[in-house]
């Protein structure tokens, strides 16, 4: 039987914190200084690893998929407390403030799965690890117009909205890999 979404969400979400936070100590807060458009080809890059080894079938760097959308999922929320505090010239903020501004967007990210997942029926079982990856990318490649068209947007939404959606494709990712033994060639 499997556990409910909102306890596999928190449990994948615990270990990406405690990457987070590792970083934190290893690194600082060095990431203030990054434009949201770095962030954003820091996930792509991530992202498109993925894809590539979908697609090859095999790796030269024996490091799966669980850290790089480990990664996905805490570059987004970055470029989230980016958009909302803007660049840095120099890491301005302290440890506890940092993971107090990632703990409100990973739950405002949470509570937006759980909405999505009540309308839609948690589709996302039903998913291979593959298409959440090339909907990940689909979402970089939305950000990245947005970006290009300086945020504006004629009817589609915004920036914030597309990180959060990427942090869940994440987390779903994560779910099948880490809770449910999905293999990652999926």
């Amino acid at each position: 039987m499997k556990q409910d979404t909102a306890n596999q969400f928190e449990a994948i979400i615990t270990r990406c914190r405690t990457v987070f936070e590792d970083k934190l100590k290893d690194y600082g807060l060095a990431w203030r200084i990054l434009r949201t458009p770095s962030l954003t080809d820091q996930i792509y890059i991530k992202a498109n690893r993925i894809r590539s080894i979908q697609k090859l079938g095999e790796q030269k760097v024996k490091e799966g998929f669980v850290p790089e959308f480990i990664g996905i999922v805490n570059y987004s929320c970055m470029a989230l407390i980016q958009l909302e505090k803007g660049v840095a010239d120099e890491p301005d903020m302290d440890t506890k403030t940092a993971i107090e501004f990632y703990n409100r967007y990973i739950y405002k990210s949470r509570d937006l799965m759980m909405d999505k997942n009540h309308d839609y029926g948690e589709a996302w079982r039903n998913m291979r690890i593959s298409s959440l990856t090339d909907i990940i990318l689909m979402k970089l490649l939305r950000i990245k117009q947005i970006e290009d068209n300086k945020g504006k947007t004629l009817v589609s939404e915004g920036l914030d909205a597309n990180y959060f959606d990427i942090i869940n494709y994440s987390v779903f990712a994560l779910i099948k890999l880490l809770l449910e033994g999905e293999d990652e060639q999926a």
